[in-house]
């Protein structure tokens, strides 16, 4: 009898890893979603320090498919920087900067930003306001997604991420989900969503 294909798309609270286990004093996703099948696991990544949406699965394929660069899924984020961006540095991350990605030079895909005001809960625990007084938020759409590549082109740019959420994957969208909160999504709604049908 084939294994039963699971879906699921959570919250990723910040300061949790994108592993179920914990490692040294930081607690893994096991400690937040406590009661998952023990065959399902997220497909991608987001650092310890960034929120939002991460899908869970035991299906292989959906990962291979997802995380092959050929493909070009869209990935959003709301960043809060610290700063408030020019034009013209808006338009250097729209077209494309060069950040260092494991010892390596890479020059960024183009992408789709803009300044946006969202209403959503402060981060626990907060970013330092008091520090960083001048504040903006960006949605930045990439269809790509190195190791820490958002907060690598803010800060090229000059304008250091303080806060990254991941609202969207293509079609699957974080909303309405809070930190620390799931949902379970069937194979067909997940397929049509990420445009894999």
């Amino acid at each position: 009898m084939a294994k039963r294909k699971l879906y699921f798309i959570i919250h990723k609270p910040y300061k949790v890893l994108s592993q179920f286990s914990n490692e040294g004093n930081n607690i893994g996703l096991g400690e937040v979603f406590k009661d998952l099948p023990k065959d399902v696991y997220p497909v991608g990544r987001l650092d310890l320090d960034s929120e939002g949406l991460l899908i869970l699965t035991n299906d292989k394929s959906l990962n291979n498919k997802l995380l092959n660069p050929k493909n070009n899924h869209q990935r959003t984020y709301w960043v809060e920087v610290e700063g408030k961006p020019t034009k013209q540095a808006i338009q250097e991350l729209e077209q494309g900067v060069e950040i260092n990605v494991s010892g390596k030079k890479h020059r960024t895909k183009t992408a789709k930003i803009r300044i946006i005001n969202p209403d959503i809960p402060v981060r626990n625990p907060p970013v330092n306001y008091n520090k960083h007084p001048e504040r903006t938020w960006l949605q930045i759409s990439l269809t790509e997604g190195k190791n820490r590549q958002v907060r690598r082109m803010t800060a090229k740019v000059g304008y250091p991420t303080l806060r990254l959420i991941r609202v969207a994957i293509e079609g699957i969208r974080l909303e309405p989900l809070k930190a620390g909160e799931i949902t379970q999504i069937s194979e067909k709604v997940i397929y049509k969503r990420l445009n894999l049908l």
